[in-house]
């Protein structure tokens, strides 16, 4: 079976300090069909490491550029159905998009996501969740809820720090890029597509040798995506073996990819 895939990122995140501080957690690594993966060094600047805002232009610019490419983020790209319920909101991912991002602008220049916790900017306690609330994707493979702060673990800042940029990158690439599941279980033929992952499920899997934690896990991801999509069996993970039940909460919820 030929790869639907030419270029597979991994990408560890992080939600610490602003859209513009050089964060050391914040890693991309990039395999090809031919090339095990590769750490992606930010371009030449004074910051050391990748920023939020950079990662964010980098992508817009080279999935727009090809070849086509799977992207793997560590943050979630969506709430539990209990947030839309208690806040009365269309299942609708992109309607949710731009409402997070109205209460929450994580994205702003000097923005801290405690500035918003706390009350300081945005309208954060308008749009809050419970730590108890988990998603469907989340309870199968025992992950964290989105809104479950300040544990060892927790994905709750990245996920609040990353929600913008999905937004950024969907406006500016619009049909270019295909977001997984919201846009469909198979995405067409020759697009780039963006999923969800936890890099936990797959990092034991692989020798550490010299990378540090962050670094391992962005590695992981783009080496087991590699290696999936050349047996042929990464189109079996896009699709997903989910119920007709399940398929509905996870097009509104969203879904850690590889997660059966």
């Amino acid at each position: 079976m030929t790869p639907l895939f030419q270029r597979y990122l991994g990408i560890d995140y992080s939600g610490a300090q602003t859209p513009s501080s050089s964060l050391p957690g914040l890693r991309v690594y990039s395999a090809t069909r031919s090339e095990s993966p590769t750490e992606i060094e930010p371009p030449p600047s004074a910051r050391k490491y990748w920023t939020r805002r950079g990662l964010a232009e980098w992508l817009a610019v080279a999935l727009q550029e090809g070849p086509p490419t799977i992207v793997g983020i560590d943050h979630a790209f969506s709430f539990p159905l209990r947030y839309f319920e208690m806040h009365q909101l269309p299942l609708d991912w992109g309607a949710f998009l731009d409402d997070f991002h109205l209460h929450w602008p994580t994205d702003d220049d000097g923005m801290y996501v405690d500035f918003i916790r706390d009350g300081l900017y945005g309208k954060g306690s308008a749009r809050s969740g419970n730590a108890r609330w988990r998603r469907l994707t989340e309870e199968r493979c025992r992950a964290k809820s989105v809104f479950h702060f300040d544990v060892q673990g927790s994905v709750a800042k990245s996920t609040h720090a990353g929600l913008p940029w999905l937004r950024f990158l969907r406006q500016k690439l619009g049909h270019q890029l295909h977001f997984w599941p919201f846009e469909g279980w198979m995405p067409p033929p020759g697009r780039s597509v963006i999923v969800e992952v936890y890099p936990a499920l797959w990092s034991r899997s692989f020798p550490a040798e010299r990378r540090n934690s962050h670094q391992h896990d962005a590695y992981s991801v783009a080496r087991w995506m590699r290696e999936n999509d050349a047996v042929g069996s990464l189109s079996f993970h896009l699709h997903s073996e989910l119920g007709a039940t399940d398929r509905a909460t996870a097009i509104t919820e969203g879904w850690i990819f590889g997660v059966s």
